[in-house]
C-alpha cells in the first residue's frame, strides 16, 4: 500500500459528496486504470463544452433554459477538471524527491 501522502484522489465522489482516495502500489491496476479512463472522459467532455460554449453564448436567440443548462454543465466540467488537477498535483508532489 502507498503511504498516506501518496493517496490518489479519484475522479468521483463518495457518499455525501466526500472525496474518494485510492491506496495502491499498482498504477496499472484495475482501479487506477478505471480512474485514468474516467479522467480522460471528463477532460474530453470539458473540451467539447468549451468548443460549444462560444456558439451558444454568442447566439442572441439562445433560450434561457439552454444557457442555464450550459452553465451547469460547464460548472460540473470545471469541478471535474479541478479535481483531476488536484489529484495529479498531489501525485507529482509525491513522486518528486525531497528538496532541501
Amino acid at each position: 500500500m502507498t503511504p498516506q501522502n501518496e493517496l490518489r484522489l479519484l475522479p468521483w465522489s463518495g457518499p455525501e459528496g466526500k472525496p474518494c482516495y485510492l491506496s495502491t502500489d499498482d498504477r496499472d491496476g484495475y482501479m487506477s486504470r478505471l480512474a485514468d479512463n474516467i479522467e480522460a472522459v471528463q477532460l474530453g467532455t470539458a473540451a467539447e463544452l468549451l468548443e460549444q460554449a462560444p456558439e451558444t453564448l454568442g447566439d442572441v436567440n439562445t433560450d434561457p433554459d439552454e444557457l442555464r443548462r450550459l452553465t451547469g454543465q460547464l460548472a460540473d466540467a470545471l469541478r471535474n477538471v479541478l479535481r483531476i488537477a488536484t489529484s495529479r498535483g498531489h501525485l507529482l508532489a509525491a513522486s518528486e524527491p525531497n528538496r532541501i
